[in-house]
Parts: structure tokens; C-alpha cells; sequence
């Protein structure tokens, strides 16, 4: 091999060399700044709120735009090689800009966030109540008004009265947001059947009671109760005068039947002597329907009712006084001796 051959082989060999070089330093600036796609973009917090018919390459932009991914075609390609690019579901997902895309590919494959808003109905509150704390969370009022007064939703209420008056049970309820006012209310009345268990339906047979007569009664023991210690003492007294055939005499069930609040009430005017399938004053017996609807400690004030004085004579009589206090007896003259007390 002659000089000049060799020197021309060292110099491919150079160029060669060189060129791998090259090679290797562009790979690695291609791998350095792939992989400076997939870190964290910095941006602030961001929920991302899929919606019906939202597609990947829509989300992935949304979520470049807000600072959340550096590049939205990176987010694509993990989820894709992932097998999770159609992952995506209805609802919320919580996102940080501190996160990498694998971060984000898995926080988007998994389950959504449901968005939902409280609506509370407190205990004893009437029909006629509740429709407005259900607009101020968003419902459509006349959804729910029509609701409330479809008597058919309730096993309990169907061809027996006009409303659900009794059968929505009252607690604090998540809904969905977008729930449809009958699934809201269908969820309130199957709340209370769960309070109707064969155990305690049985009890209330054995009282006498219908599950709807059990309803009604419960009611009338949350008007006229100040806590819930009172309760079974002023269920003992309605049960007691339901069976020994005494009118029940309860204002709220005037109050009820006359489309007033118990304040409103004036017995000047000769509301306690107006005749209304709801009074107890006029009529004998349970009213035609709650007047209300009761929470559990009325309801199970009805089949734990405190029916005896301590002296063992049964409770026919209550009054509250002014001082807070409930003072029950078992003769009307001695109901007046303490009217006459402590009013």
C-alpha cells in the first residue's frame, strides 16, 4: 500500500468518526428535547371539564394552552402508546402544572370527577319549602315543583293524596350537577322508604298503624316537638288519645289544613273551630294526610313511644310552657292546672 493510500484511508476514517459523532450528538439533542416535552409545564392548576363528544387532540390543546403539558402531540403519543387515548370520560379531572405528561396521561385515564352540588331540606319542612333551595342549587323550580307533587312517585302517597307531602325524606343530598329534578326527588323518597324496614313496618302494625297512618303521625310528633327528647313523650299522647277515640287537638294540623304557618294562626278569627280534612280539632282521628316532612327521630318516636306518667297512668295531655319545659298529664283538669301555671 502505498503512502498516499494510507493517508486516504486515515482521513474516511476521520470523516467517518466525525460524522458518527455528529450523529450521536443530534440523537442525543433530539432525545434531550423530546424528552423536555414530556416534564412539567409550570402552569397554574387547571380542572379540565370533559364534556360529551370532547375528543383527545381537543383536550391535549386545551391542556397545552393552560400550561398544564408543554406539547399537546406529546400527551397524544403516551396516551396512544399507553392504550389510553380513548380513556377519556364525562366529568372533572384536577390537573397541576407541576406534573409530567406520563402524569397527566394517567390522571386522564382514570376515572373522572362527577360534578355535583348539596341541597339540604331540614326536618319538618313542608312541601310548599322546599323548592327553592333545590333553584338556588341550580334545579329548574317548576321541575321540581311538578316533582314534589307527583303523588305517584311514592308507593305510600299513590292514590292516596296530591303531593309527596311525608314521603321525601329530609337530610343533606349530593346530586350530580344536571340531574333531572324527578331523579333528585326519586332519590329523596327512596331515602325515607329506607326507613320503612320490615322491623319497624311491624311495629307500626302493631300499633295499629298503616305505614302511611305511621308517616302521618310522625309528622304531627315533629311540628309539635321542641328537641328530640320530647318526641316519644308526645307520641305516647297522640297514640294514647288515637285509641281511646280522643280528638288529637294538634295546632299544627289546623295550621296545615288552613295553608298557614303555626304562627299565623288566630283563634279570634275561628280558625281552630274551621272544619279541614287536616284538623285534629274539628275531626277525630289522624289527619287526612302529614302535615309535614319527618326526620327519623320523629319516626322512630312513633314505635318507641313513652306512653305511662311516672306514676303508670297514661299520657292524655301536653302543653310547653314558656320556660322551655314540656309538662304532660293524664286528666284535663290537671292540663288546666298547669295552663293556668305556667302560661
Amino acid at each position: 500500500m502505498t503512502r498516499l493510500q494510507g493517508g486516504g484511508m486515515a482521513l474516511w476514517v476521520k470523516l467517518l468518526l466525525g460524522l458518527v459523532v455528529l450523529l450521536l450528538v443530534a440523537a442525543a439533542g433530539v432525545f434531550v428535547y423530546l424528552r423536555g416535552l414530556t416534564q412539567p409545564a409550570g402552569g397554574n392548576p387547571y380542572t379540565l371539564q370533559v364534556e360529551p363528544g370532547d375528543t383527545l387532540p381537543a383536550v391535549a390543546r386545551e391542556l397545552q394552552d393552560k400550561g398544564i403539558v408543554k406539547n399537546a402531540d406529546a400527551l397524544r403519543f403516551v396516551m396512544r402508546q399507553n392504550g389510553t387515548a380513548g380513556s377519556l370520560k364525562e366529568g372533572l379531572y384536577d390537573l397541576k402544572g407541576d406534573m409530567t405528561v406520563y402524569q397527566v396521561a394517567e390522571k386522564l385515564a382514570g376515572p373522572a370527577r362527577i360534578p355535583t352540588v348539596n341541597v339540604t331540606v331540614p326536618e319538618g319542612w313542608r312541601i310548599r319549602d322546599i323548592p327553592p333551595v333545590f333553584e338556588k342549587a341550580g334545579f329548574d323550580r317548576a321541575g321540581i315543583e311538578a316533582a314534589l307533587n307527583d303523588a305517584s312517585l311514592s308507593q305510600y302517597a299513590r292514590g292516596e293524596q296530591e303531593n309527596l307531602e311525608g314521603f321525601v325524606f329530609p337530610a343533606t343530598y349530593e346530586f350530580r350537577v344536571g340531574e333531572t329534578p324527578v331523579d333528585a326527588v326519586k332519590e329523596m323518597v327512596e331515602r325515607m322508604e329506607q326507613e320503612f324496614t320490615p322491623e319497624n313496618v311491624e311495629k307500626a302494625k302493631a300499633l295499629g298503624l298503616s305505614v302511611r297512618d305511621w308517616v302521618i303521625l310522625g309528622s304531627m310528633v315533629q311540628a309539635e316537638a321542641a328537641n328530640n327528647a320530647e318526641m316519644p313523650v308526645i307520641a305516647g299522647v297522640f297514640l294514647n288519645r288515637l285509641r281511646d277515640g280522643i280528638a288529637l287537638g294538634s295546632d299544627p294540623t289546623v295550621a296545615y289544613g288552613l295553608g298557614k304557618d303555626l304562627p299565623e294562626l288566630d283563634r279570634s278569627a275561628g280558625d281552630f273551630t274551621k272544619d279541614t280534612p287536616y284538623s285534629t280539632y274539628t275531626r277525630q282521628g289522624l289527619p287526612a294526610g302529614p302535615i309535614n316532612n319527618p326526620g327519623q327521630p320523629a319516626l322512630l318516636s312513633v314505635l318507641n313511644a313513652e306512653r305511662k306518667l311516672p306514676d303508670g297512668r297514661d299520657a292524655l295531655y301536653f302543653l310547653h310552657a314558656p320556660d322551655g319545659k314540656i309538662y304532660v298529664n293524664h286528666t284535663y283538669a290537671e292540663h288546666l292546672r298547669d295552663n293556668a301555671t305556667y302560661r
